[in-house]
């Protein structure tokens, strides 16, 4: 099938209202438009579109030219509106109402219309946030930074994109978890398979048992009294007495969830659910009866018997599979519970590369061989000098860096040496500015990633942080833009 996108008129939209008096919404018009721009006149929105066609067409037949134009639209209007999002740090339903009354984002979202204004529903935005792989949206990010090194012109960029300078450096992107307490893991397995057992109870199939917010409403009174049990005398015999409390309740908890999820899968054809719903609730209760006992073990052995439990066997939440502990050492946050990330940015805060690790990553100096071959894949043998850290330091890398010509701008570990390279006038400049990459990583958290991230499971954060970098690049180009067309007005 061909995937060439058919050329078709876009809707015409609304004239902007002029608005006086609002310094913020100026600021936002501007950079939204400086954004509208970029894509549509550098072709990087064609390109986007012309290989979600490719993949959309492949092994179909034959595809009509309303189909292919519909998919066309919807196509366009979710890269927009998933960067129009990000841009608002806002989830699908607060984004959707925004569209409803907001000309501007209506614009940039390609949804104005003279005569109507058809907003996404938040489950078309829901959708439209998966509507390309993470790959995908990486392979848009490196050509939009080509574009810019090799073209600055069609962004509308002052200067082009420096990809021969990159600071690196990792964080942690914390889930959305509680903190991992052993006995709060227990609550939150009651709640949960009491509230599934609630929802079969509701459609006629019934069991004989206590009501299940009975055992929710004891659960929650037993931990009240667990953290009540630290400011008495024998807090240690008062905490292992209440968990075995908890730990009881919880055991006739599973056994009733057991014996209704049996119920529901052998009599589901007498609620009111379909099949695919059946097996939604069926899944929600497996997560949790699955994990439940290594829960429970891991509760008596850490509070019962005082034993550690390793970082790689702990269970930090039910419902969040693939976070680890991330020992940071740092004010504030000695520990934290997510996934590692790691940033490089140019020297013009555009972020080149960016990896997230499902697993525990390795040491920060396995790392810089990683990024440098990715960049070098991405934009070619171009990297001149890469800058980080001293936790990036190693004698492996030292040699890597100077076999392929790249500056060694690594804080290195041994004073005697950085007493050394600090009589470098270009080590000390790549230093001061290697120190503002944790600006970056702050803005790149909280403007766009979100802190905690809200994305459930590790394909979804790692698409969110694919799309957070895209948005942020566009928009630190539409800040380069507008600032260079201020000072040309000041000089005219």
């Amino acid at each position: 099938m061909s995937s060439v996108i058919i050329p078709f008129h876009l809707p015409l939209p609304k004239v902007l209202p002029t608005i006086e008096g609002n310094l913020d919404y100026r600021i936002r018009r501007d950079q939204l438009l400086q954004i509208n721009e970029a894509l549509a006149f550098s072709g990087l929105e064609d390109q986007f579109i012309e290989a979600d066609l490719q993949r959309w067409t492949k092994g179909q037949k034959q595809v009509s030219a309303k189909d292919q134009q519909q998919h066309q639209l919807h196509s366009r209007r979710a890269l927009r509106c998933n960067i129009g999002r990000m841009l608002l740090h806002e989830g699908y339903r607060e984004f959707a109402a925004r569209l409803a009354d907001s000309p501007l984002h209506q614009f940039f979202c390609g949804i104005s219309e003279v005569d109507r204004v058809c907003v996404p529903s938040k489950s078309a935005l829901q959708r439209y946030a998966t509507w390309w792989t993470e790959a995908e949206v990486r392979q848009l990010c490196g050509q939009l930074l080509q574009t810019g090194a090799q073209a600055p012109q069609k962004l509308r960029l002052p200067e082009s994109v420096d990809l021969e300078t990159c600071f690196l450096d990792t964080t942690c992107v914390a889930a959305n978890i509680h903190y991992p307490v052993d006995w709060v893991l227990l609550r939150d397995a009651t709640r949960t398979l009491m509230k599934a057992v609630q929802l079969i109870r509701e459609q006629g199939l019934k069991h004989r048992m206590e009501a299940p917010e009975i055992f929710i409403t004891r659960l929650n009174q037993l931990c009240i009294e667990m953290t009540h049990t630290r400011a008495k005398e024998d807090s240690q015999r008062q905490r292992k007495k209440t968990l075995r409390k908890m730990d009881k309740v919880v055991g006739t908890v599973a056994a009733h969830a057991r014996r209704y999820r049996k119920l529901l899968d052998e009599q589901w054809e007498l609620t009111e659910w379909t099949r695919p719903q059946t097996e939604q609730v069926l899944r929600r209760m497996d997560q949790v009866l699955e994990q439940l006992p290594k829960a429970r073990q891991q509760a008596r052995q850490r509070i019962i018997s005082g034993q550690l439990v390793d970082n790689q066997e702990k269970i930090l939440s039910l419902y969040e599979r693939e976070v680890r502990v991330i020992v940071r050492k740092k004010a504030g946050a000695e520990v934290e519970f997510g996934n590692t990330l790691l940033l490089g940015e140019n020297p013009q805060g555009l972020i080149l590369d960016w990896e997230l690790f499902k697993e525990s990553a390795p040491a920060d100096s396995r790392l810089l061989p990683r990024s440098a071959q990715r960049m070098k894949k991405v934009f070619g043998p171009v990297l001149k000098a890469i800058g980080t850290d001293r936790g990036f330091d190693s004698a492996a890398n030292q040699e890597a860096l100077e076999d392929d010509g790249i500056y060694n701008g690594v804080c290195p570990r041994s004073p005697q040496q950085l007493q050394e390279r600090l009589g470098s006038w270009k080590f000390r400049k790549m230093q001061r500015r290697r120190s503002q990459t944790e600006g970056r990583v702050a803005i790149l958290k909280n403007m766009f990633i979100g802190r905690p991230m809200r994305s459930k499971g590790f394909q979804s954060r790692e698409l969110t942080v694919a799309w957070a970098v895209l948005t942020h690049n566009l928009w630190v180009m539409a800040r380069m833009s507008l600032a260079a067309q201020a000072q040309q007005k000041l000089a005219a």
